[in-house]
């Protein structure tokens, strides 16, 4: 992953878009790290990661509390307790 400074970013900001399109661009400012700059497609497979990834852990999560007893029936009436 390259690095760059935020004026560079600033003062190439299409040098940084082309560079991101081939690997992410992290931007560095008062020598802390800012921002990362990638391409379209790279953050939808990041996003799609992130979701199927919340989609397992919610279906591991149900199935766990159905192995220990939980009801949908008793589970609105915890929510209804918590209103």
């Amino acid at each position: 992953m390259q690095t760059v400074s935020a004026t560079y970013a600033k003062q190439n900001f299409a040098a940084v878009l082309d560079q991101s399109q081939r690997e992410p661009v992290q931007i560095r400012r008062h020598e802390r790290d800012i921002a990362v700059v990638v391409s379209s497609e790279e953050y939808e497979r990041i996003h799609q990661l992130r979701v199927r990834e919340l989609i397992r852990f919610t279906e591991e999560t149900g199935h766990y509390a159905e192995s220990q007893g939980l009801t949908d029936e008793l589970l609105e009436q915890l929510l209804a307790e918590n209103e």
